[in-house]
């Protein structure tokens, strides 16, 4: 598995490299960039459901980002030990490190944790057409490959943050729809 995922990295990091995707991913896969998404979002909430059950699914997100988020970063990541691509002796001089590297351990990857776990939050309660759920996944997908193009993670830690974020979400969607049902 573990020369898969270094193939993998070679491919995202060295292969696929061009001064657009240099230039471009850096700045995409940062969290400040969507926050015109995230009020997009927010208006689409308020405009579908009023306040109260925005309230609801913003109270759902956060708690899920903050859970999935901390399991990642506090638990997960210290237990394994796996050092990030940047970070690692072994590796040094073979990844290009496109930005700052960050915090010393990298599995599960943070950005794939949060962006799916906000992807599925939204792709179960918001939207209602299996293309925009796609879009979600995708735009999640997207973000968190970033993550290996600019070496910080290996696809391995995209792939663990991608589940983490999905399995908590499910828990959240449960949880705004029992607050739905309960206090609408």
């Amino acid at each position: 598995m573990m020369s898969l995922d270094l193939t993998l990295l070679e491919f995202f990091n060295q292969q696929l490299a061009n001064p657009f995707l240099d230039a471009v991913l850096p700045v995409y896969r940062d969290k400040l960039t969507w926050i015109p998404l995230y009020a997009l979002l927010l208006w689409l909430m308020y405009r579908k459901w009023g306040m109260r059950r925005t309230l609801y699914l913003l109270l759902c997100i956060g708690l899920v980002i903050t859970v999935a988020d901390q399991l990642a970063a506090t638990v997960i990541k210290p237990w394994v030990g796996r050092l990030r691509p940047c970070a690692d002796p072994e590796l040094s001089g073979s990844v290009r490190a496109l930005v700052s590297c960050g915090g010393k351990y990298s599995f599960p990857s943070n950005h794939a944790t949060n962006h799916f776990a906000l992807a599925t939050m939204l792709s179960l309660t918001l939207v209602d057409r299996w293309y925009w759920r796609l879009l979600l996944v995708l735009w999640a997908a997207s973000i968190a490959l970033a993550q290996v193009y600019v070496g910080k993670h290996f696809p391995g830690d995209i792939l663990a943050g991608a589940l983490l974020g999905t399995a908590v979400a499910l828990l959240g969607v449960v949880l705004f729809r029992y607050l739905s049902r309960r206090w609408a």
